[in-house]
């Protein structure tokens, strides 16, 4: 593991004291009580949703085995964000009125994450919950390669953190850095990068085209060290309940609405 990827670690230890002092999901004075947990994954290129081959695929398997029905956890093509937009709306919904109030949105706990163009999706995604007034925990980018008309640079004011992981070898390489849009909203837990010229991973089930043409941008999808510290965030995040801040903690420095 290289030493960045060790001390994001000691980052997650820091960040995670400033949610400490959320408690757990209490209904509101409106009666409404937080939404489950969503978690949404994106898998980059052609690759389908299911193909147990990639890192990303296991690694929701393992969510949802790990936390059954505790945690809405889903994976989806990086072609299929609207879908994966209308899938957390309607977890989010939990009265079907109609109309999500602002209690429900607020009370929202998503956290996305992807790799390649699915990291491009996820921040996309990310995006189009801002316009929505939904707030995420986190987004993890694990080697983004941004799509056409998307912008995987910029983390959105809704997102209360966000953390990149790349490589910048080969053909093909991830966005080496994120920043905020508004860095009083939003705490970028870091950019971290990876090199394999002297540590290669074979990624031996993946097809043979994928490790001729873009052996880097694969080595980094087949990385346990990355993807320990994705599940590792993840987890975190889940275990600690972890929310926004509500309307009387608007002033708190990692609020992401005003």
């Amino acid at each position: 593991m290289l030493p960045s990827l060790r001390v994001l670690l000691l980052v997650v230890s820091l960040v995670l004291v400033s949610l400490e002092a959320s408690s757990k999901p209490q209904a509101t004075s409106a009666g409404v009580s937080f939404a489950e947990p969503v978690v949404v994954g994106f898998v980059g290129g052609f690759v389908r949703h299911d193909d147990r081959v990639h890192s990303e695929v296991q690694l929701i398997e393992r969510l949802r085995e790990g936390y059954a029905s505790d945690v809405y956890v889903q994976m989806f093509e990086n072609h299929r964000g609207k879908e994966a937009h209308q899938a957390i709306l309607r977890r989010l919904h939990a009265n079907r009125d109609g109309a999500l109030s602002p209690e429900e949105k607020q009370n929202a706990r998503i956290i996305i994450f992807g790799h390649s163009w699915g990291a491009s999706e996820t921040i996309e995604l990310a995006r189009q919950l801002e316009k929505d007034g939904i707030p995420v925990i986190l987004t993890i980018q694990v080697d983004s390669v941004s799509k056409l008309g998307q912008n995987d640079a910029v983390i959105p004011a809704n997102v209360l953190q966000a953390v990149n992981f790349y490589q910048l070898d080969g053909l093909l390489h991830g966005q080496p850095q994120i920043r905020a849009a508004n860095p009083a909203r939003t705490r970028i837990l870091g950019n971290f990068r990876s090199g394999y010229k002297t540590k290669p991973f074979s990624c031996g089930q993946y097809p043979w085209w994928d490790r001729l043409i873009m052996k880097p941008h694969i080595q980094i999808e087949c990385d346990p060290a990355v993807w320990n510290q994705v599940e590792s965030l993840i987890r975190s995040n889940l275990s600690l309940e972890a929310r926004l801040p509500q309307s009387g903690e608007i002033n708190s420095p990692l609020s992401p609405f005003k």
